[in-house]
């Protein structure tokens, strides 16, 4: 039953509004969902030279509540529809009348009542599907106005019958503890940790659970409801709400649910409202209110996340991707521990490095080849002492240590997740759940039907009578046909993702190879510098700029990249708004990776093994040598570059960014609203916003997809190149401390309620996950084996060292070079060298200038580049097989979960044989008191029957039996 407010009592629609907003106007009924829509209201035109009939009144004016029941006010609908159809009648048949002409309307003005049209048809098949909704006034000549909605009982119980909605039962059953030494170091553990626990209410009983079966109204007696408006919570009614919506359709243009109406614009936004204000003095405590004060804040960084809250809140999905962090930055402590050791160690062996004091001993007077051509002149090694010194911090025996520590650090991090997300899965009854058939996506609908459309006019060219036939054939039956988008109809949106891609990749490519040329050439003018100190300190000028502008490249594609993988994935249609995130998630993976990852994988395995030797360098641009490693080697610039990269995205992408661009987004949704809606006085509008009107004003929730993202990549910094910079898991540590409390801030005060998700695991994520941790394996061996000088160490000391010990590895590394030999105009100009030159040093393994095959590659490189190759394949099998040892000996279910798995089916099994059985039980007492009555009340009849019998005699076959009128149960 619809209410129409007439203008008379619309003053005071908006004073009457409930108090917490979170109700209709009778205080009563929930606010379950909110569609929010802009409106436009027309002046009605008139013929010229007429007079003007004024502004347009009537239906854009009216309030519209259903109040699901008889009401006084709802007999005025169809009196108002009737005269409504009376006066369109008259003007129909009367069309001379004067003062009136043909209505005109504007390509805006038809493209808004076009709209409202699909609105109201929309609305009324909500109300079909026996849904409650109230409207505001429009009574403004534009604005913004709501559509609350609320879902009877019988929606609800329908609704969560179809979804297969676990509900509790009135059973519950004792969960078997841990015995032993476990149980003990458990209680100590809950004792110690007790000050870190979030204070928000738990369940009384710990120790039992509450039997959860899909609900079924033929078995209503086997739950605990208490209160019909409280046993479903507002998680699940907004969930419930949101399928009605989706499978909801009109048949203007085909809309097929809420995303379509969405996405052409006949509404703004749906969504479900908070539990009220976050902030504030009021006594009420609500549960969004309760995880802003234990979890969203700053303050509470300390403390553990409440996990059920969240999930009870926001919905499974959102749980799942929150405990997946909390895991990961708990994994993160014993990682950054390990690290700190590593880097400690470092420190502490420093001064007994014997390569470092040989390069730092000035007495060796090892003259190195100039570092470029003419302008460079000869120096000595010991000036790159403090290089030397730097590197041994993360080039030293520890970090092999620490790259098979992280490599199995990852293996039980993914092993202990799946662990949890198990026993995650049986608390939060997701164990039995079953993938759910999802909607089509708009997009996808439209090019379904404009395909269906374009055969149909291929078809029926000649007979335009049989293609109006055939269209509205279409448009009735759409949903039962079964045809679907070939590979042939997505073709162009491959290749368009296929060329695309590959020139991101190749775009990427290109910013690292610009930022070479950067390297090189700004070397080089430098290089010619009349100033001393400008000259000394070329290399560590130039590696920190060039750095600085690696990183700005990198966050600027890295948005870019986000933008370009949304826009393929949506020219690739696919079906089901799963397919659409994983296929999303899988092209911003890619570019993110290549972007974030290429430069430190140039520096790694690329830098410096492509220089040449002195006489024979390679020459970029004719005139500009390829760049080399530093005389420590290229570990430490890896180092750096690894970094400043991480922490550079770490601050300015997930702080910066995540804070800033919400906040703006929120003040330019606020001043477009501002400056739509015209300035005129409005005696409805309440001072105090409603729950809706600031949800309204929130950013809309657009999915996990950003918040995944980051983490994966950081997960990659801390994995794949560990063994050159041991302290990142301390700064990705740090960093998530933060990112915790500031995502939780988000989800609570910045965004929209997001719909709830039922899943069971993270999805893609692990897959991701699982393949960046063996890719780490692979990276870290030829890091170890290539960049670093470990296996070079290791040969001499072993090989070649004649008293077994490192001294000597300088001299043993460095290659003579007759500088005669240098090609003329290369020589340095102005050398400051006093002593004559004959023989400079560069480092690499060749032969002396006085051997048969000079400057060939000698025996020793052989050796060593075996021994790298040897190292690596050792290194690999090594780390994979003690992977898959840690992976077969951690079971990827708790023995105590698989145990209650098995008990809660059984406790279910005997629940409902007990129920029937009391149910048979009580079938059998009606019969047999049925039977009773019948025995006693065919005696009665008897006597009865013979005293009468004296007196009257009656026809046989008078008497009727009591028990016959009586119906057996």
């Amino acid at each position: 039953i619809i209410n129409n407010y007439v203008e008379g009592t619309q003053g005071g629609a908006r004073d009457q509004a409930s108090p917490s907003g979170l109700h209709f106007r009778d205080s009563k009924r929930k606010v379950d969902y909110v569609l929010a829509y802009h409106y436009r209201r027309r002046l009605a035109q008139h013929a010229p030279g007429t007079a003007s009939p004024g502004p347009r009144r009537g239906s854009a004016s009216a309030a519209l509540v259903s109040n699901g029941g008889a009401a006084g006010k709802g007999r005025a609908e169809p009196q108002q529809q009737q005269q409504q159809d009376d006066g369109q009648r008259v003007l129909r048949d009367w069309p001379g009348l004067p003062g009136l002409g043909v209505l005109e309307l504007s390509p805006l003005d038809a493209l808004e009542e076009e709209r409202r049209l699909q609105r109201e048809e929309y609305e009324r098949n909500l109300l079909e599907a026996g849904l409650e909704i109230e409207k505001d006034p429009e009574n403004k000549i534009q604005g913004l106005s709501f559509v609350r909605i609320h879902a009877p009982w019988q929606v609800l119980s329908r609704e969560a019958e179809l979804l297969k909605i676990k509900m509790p039962t009135k059973k519950m059953y004792e969960i078997t503890e841990e015995k032993g030494i476990l149980k003990t170091l458990n209680g100590i553990w809950c004792k110690l940790t007790e000050p870190l626990q979030p204070q928000v209410p738990q369940q009384e009983n710990t120790k039992m659970k509450t039997l959860s079966y899909p609900f079924s109204r033929e078995k209503i007696y086997l739950y605990n409801i208490k209160d019909k408006d409280t046993f479903f919570d507002n998680a699940t009614r907004s969930r419930i709400v949101r399928e009605i919506l989706k499978r909801t359709s009109t048949k203007a243009r085909n809309n097929m649910g809420i995303g379509t109406l969405i996405a052409n614009n006949v509404y703004d936004a749906a969504y479900p409202l908070h539990d009220g204000e976050y902030e504030g003095q009021n006594a009420e405590v609500n549960e969004r209110k309760l995880l802003y004060q234990e979890w969203a804040r700053y303050g509470v960084f300390y403390k553990f996340q409440p996990i059920d809250l969240i999930r009870k809140y926001f919905g499974e999905k959102i749980g799942l991707y929150f405990a997946w962090l909390g895991l990961y930055t708990e994994f993160l402590i014993p990682s950054a521990v390990v690290g700190i050791i590593v880097f400690l160690y470092g420190c502490m062996t420093i001064e007994s490095d014997i390569p470092s004091k040989e390069m730092c001993d000035q007495s060796n007077a090892f003259t190195m080849c100039p570092l470029c051509d003419k302008f460079c002149d000869y120096w000595n090694l010991s000036s790159a002492c403090a290089t030397a010194r730097a590197s041994h911090l993360f080039d030293n025996p520890a970090t092999v240590f620490f790259s098979i520590f992280m490599a199995l650090w990852a293996t039980m991090f993914l092993e202990q997740w799946k662990r949890l997300q198990m026993r995650l899965s049986y608390f939060w009854d997701l164990t039995g759940l079953e993938e759910e058939e999802e909607h089509p996506r708009p997009e996808y609908e439209t090019k379904l039907l404009q395909k269906k459309l374009k055969n149909k006019n291929n078809t029926t060219e000649n007979s335009n009578e049989f293609c109006h036939v055939c269209y509205f054939v279409y448009v009735f039956g759409l949903q039962n046909e079964k045809e679907k988008l070939t590979c042939s109809d997505r073709m162009p949106g491959y290749a368009a993702n296929f060329g695309l891609i590959l020139f991101m990749i190749m775009l990427t490519f290109s910013a690292v190879f610009g930022v070479i040329v950067y390297r090189i050439t700004t070397a080089a003018a430098l290089s010619f510098s009349t100033n001393e100190t400008t000259r000394s300190n070329v290399r560590v000028t130039v590696a920190a700029t060039a750095v600085i502008l690696n990183l700005v490249v990198v966050l600027i594609l890295d948005e870019i990249y986000g933008a370009v993988a949304k826009w393929l994935t949506e020219i690739e249609i696919p079906k089901t708004e799963k397919t659409f995130e994983e296929r999303l998630i899988l092209k911003a993976f890619l570019l993110k990776f290549v972007n974030s990852y290429a430069s430190i994988f140039y520096v790694a395995f690329f830098k410096g093994r492509f220089v040449g030797r002195p006489g024979r360098y390679v020459y970029v641009f004719e005139g500009y040598r390829m760049e080399e490693c530093a005389p420590g080697g290229c570990l430490m610039e890896l180092c750096i570059q690894l970094s400043i990269i991480m922490l550079g995205k770490q601050l300015i992408q997930n702080n910066l960014f995540e804070i800033g661009i919400p906040k703006l987004k929120k003040l330019f949704r606020k001043l477009k609203d501002e400056r739509t809606e015209l300035k005129e006085m409005d005696t409805n509008q309440s001072k105090d916003p409603q729950q809706w009107d600031l949800d309204y004003i929130l950013e809309p929730f657009t999915g996990l997809t950003p918040e995944y993202m980051e983490m994966i990549i950081q997960f990659g910094f801390v994995t794949l190149f560990v063994a050159s910079f041991p302290l990142a898991p301390v700064f990705a540590l740090l960093n998530n401390i933060i990112e915790v409390r500031l995502d939780a801030k988000k989800f609570v005060t910045e965004l929209r309620r997001p719909d709830t998700v039922r899943e069971k695991d993270i999805g893609i994520w692990y897959n991701i996950l699982s393949g960046i941790g063996k890719l780490s394996v692979i990276i870290n061996a030829f890091v170890i084996a290539v960049t670093s000088d470990f296996i070079p160490r290791l040969m001499y000391q072993y090989a070649y060292s004649q008293n077994g010990t490192m001294h000597g590895f300088i001299n043993h590394t460095l290659s003579y070079f007759n500088v005669s030999q240098l090609k003329a105009g290369t020589q340095p100009e102005n050398s400051l060298f006093a002593q004559e030159v004959s023989f400079c040093r560069f480092k690499d393994y060749r032969e002396p200038p006085w051997s048969p095959h000079q400057y060939e590659f000698s025996k020793q490189y052989w050796a060593v580049l075996s021994a790298r190759l040897a190292f690596v394949i050792l290194f690999q099998n090594l780390v994979m097989f003690l992977s898959v040892l840690v992976d077969w000996m951690i079971p990827d279910i708790p023995k105590d979960i698989s145990e209650q798995i098995k008990k809660e089916k059984t406790v279910l099994v005997d629940f409902f044989l007990k129920e029937e059985h009391e149910k048979l039980k009580l079938i059998e007492s009606f019969i047999t008191r049925d039977k009773r009555k019948r025995r006693s009340g065919t005696k009665s009849k008897r006597t009865r029957a013979a005293s009468f019998s004296q007196g009257h005699r009656s026809p046989k076959g008078s008497f009727t039996s009591f028990s016959s009128q009586h119906t057996v149960v």
